[in-house]
């Protein structure tokens, strides 16, 4: 793996990255003898899952380290391996990679070739230390990755680590104060729209759908443009750049999920209306969402503000404004 020099361009080959040091499993072996060729070629720096092929080579399974310790010696791997196994092509970018990081939350991928032959190894760890240079930032101590959770909640991990419990309160409470904001123009914004409501009990019932739906996605977004942000400046060309990738994201996202969801109406109401209304607005709604994951981030790292700390609660609370607006005023004209 290439020595870091700083933080990369997210559009590198994510192969440039990969570690070799790891040993591959023939699937038709059994336990014992994939533990003894673990101890014969060694296991690199980290393990955390083992990876099994097929006589060509191809990659068939993947094998989580606790269960391959404790799986008697003479069971098959084919018998204990997950078949069903996420791989980042070679082709795919350090950007790509990322995002394989925020939607799977796996803490490794294989990297494949077209015949999906494993090629190299992308963990988490490295990720969060090479990609994102934080083993540069000697002048000051580097947060650790838990750090990410919490300031995509409004704070610092070190701002209450051993703090009194009002001292706590005092930097939780004041963006819990964004969300109980937001709720509550929510609860009025339904309110306006009781009568839909009354005559289409249908809406009501995929309400918490739509929001669970927004709130994934906006976080999705999110998280992906706060990484992009930590090795971009904001410029006009970059965020026109981003943009359009995500807006295209966003549109297929949208249709899936609308897609799926209007299905589901139809098949469970038999009513042509209800399965438009609300498919329709799944699918505006979500695409609302993704550009405010990427746009709430980019405004507040443009104007020297820490996107990790404010993002989170400001884009989820517009997430779920603008989409209970879209769902209810779609509802509204619609089911009449």
């Amino acid at each position: 793996m290439p020595e870091a020099t700083g933080i990369p361009d997210f559009n590198s080959p994510v192969i440039e990255h990969a570690r070799k040091d790891f040993p591959l499993l023939d699937a038709e072996m059994t336990v014992g003898q994939a533990l003894e060729r673990i101890r014969r070629e060694g296991v690199g720096e980290r393990v955390i899952y083992f990876f099994a092929v097929d006589k060509d080579k191809r990659l068939v399974g993947v094998l989580p380290t606790r269960r391959l310790l404790t799986t008697p010696l003479e069971t098959k791997l084919t018998d204990v391996m997950v078949r069903r196994v996420v791989a980042i092509p070679a082709t795919a970018t350090v950007l790509d990679a990322c995002e394989f990081f925020v939607l799977y939350k796996f803490f490794a991928f294989p990297v494949v070739d077209e015949q999906r032959r494993v090629v190299g190894l992308i963990e988490v760890s490295l990720f969060a230390e090479e990609m994102l240079g934080e083993r540069e930032e000697q002048a000051r101590p580097a947060a650790p990755a838990r750090d990410d959770i919490f300031e995509v909640l409004g704070f610092h991990l070190e701002q209450i680590r051993g703090v009194s419990p009002w001292r706590g309160f005092r930097f939780r409470f004041p963006w819990l104060l964004v969300t109980v904001t937001g709720g509550t123009f929510c609860a009025v914004l339904a309110g306006a729209f009781e009568a839909t409501l009354a005559r289409s009990l249908v809406v009501a019932f995929f309400l918490t759908m739509v929001l669970g739906l927004n709130e994934s996605v906006s976080a999705q977004s999110m998280s992906v443009t706060i990484q992009m942000l930590r090795s971009a400046p904001v410029t006009w060309s970059w965020f026109a750049s981003a943009l359009r990738r995500e807006f295209t994201t966003a549109i297929l996202i949208g249709l899936g999920c609308g897609t799926v969801v209007a299905a589901i109406v139809f098949l469970w109401r038999r009513d042509l209306a209800a399965t438009f209304a609300i498919g329709g607005s799944i699918a505006l709604s979500l695409i609302s969402a993704s550009l405010f994951g990427l746009g709430v981030p980019s405004l507040l790292h443009r104007f020297n503000l820490d996107p990790k700390i404010a993002a989170g609660p400001i884009t989820l609370v517009l997430a779920d404004i603008f989409a209970l607006l879209i769902y209810f005023t779609t509802a509204h004209f619609v089911l009449r």
